[in-house]
């Protein structure tokens, strides 16, 4: 107990600031805000619970936020039990990913190559999956990418889908590398 009443009277000022700053640095490592929640479309129980939920692999559709008529889907396993009901389970890496054009494709603005389209925690606080876009020119085709990663360390467990830009009735389709900053 002496680390948090001190020498000096002050030990819960300064617990109070460590604990604040301990805070603040995990909101920090949980990664930007993501721009829309994924529409949940089904899921698949994998492991029989009992008495918990079961663990499942859930499949997710996201609309590319840059880029009309592009959307995806993404498939993850969600942990059950009692730690995935409590949020406290790490899930796993493996997440696989198809993307494809669903309408005219548009570009809302210009776009990076290795540009975040959507982001999530995977765990309280040291993991995170991110699915990046970028634009093969030569072939005229949008790249998505899902991975994971870790505050420590990365995870080489991914996924790549391909978009060939396909002409949508009768205007035939943009270019990519037209809209790369």
């Amino acid at each position: 107990m002496m680390w948090l009443t001190g020498t000096n009277g002050d030990g819960g000022r300064r617990a109070a600031a460590c604990l604040a700053a301990s805070v603040t640095f995990c909101l920090a490592l949980a990664g930007p805000a993501q721009a829309q929640e994924p529409d949940r479309i089904f899921d698949k129980s994998t492991v029989w619970r009992p008495l918990t939920p079961n663990d499942k692999l859930v499949v997710y559709g996201i609309d590319d936020p840059a880029v009309a008529g592009v959307a995806c889907w993404y498939t993850q396993p969600e942990k059950g039990g009692i730690k995935g009901t409590l949020g406290l389970a790490e899930d796993v890496s493996d997440i696989s990913l198809a993307c494809r054009q669903v309408g005219p494709v548009q570009f809302k603005d210009k776009v990076k190559q290795g540009e975040v389209v959507f982001s999530e925690r995977r765990s309280l606080i040291f993991k995170s999956m991110q699915i990046v876009r970028g634009c093969d020119a030569r072939r005229n085709t949008l790249i998505y990418m899902v991975y994971s990663d870790r505050v420590i360390q990365g995870s080489p467990k991914n996924s790549t889908s391909a978009v060939p830009l396909a002409p949508w009735g009768t205007e035939p389709p943009p270019k990519c590398a037209d809209f790369v900053k």
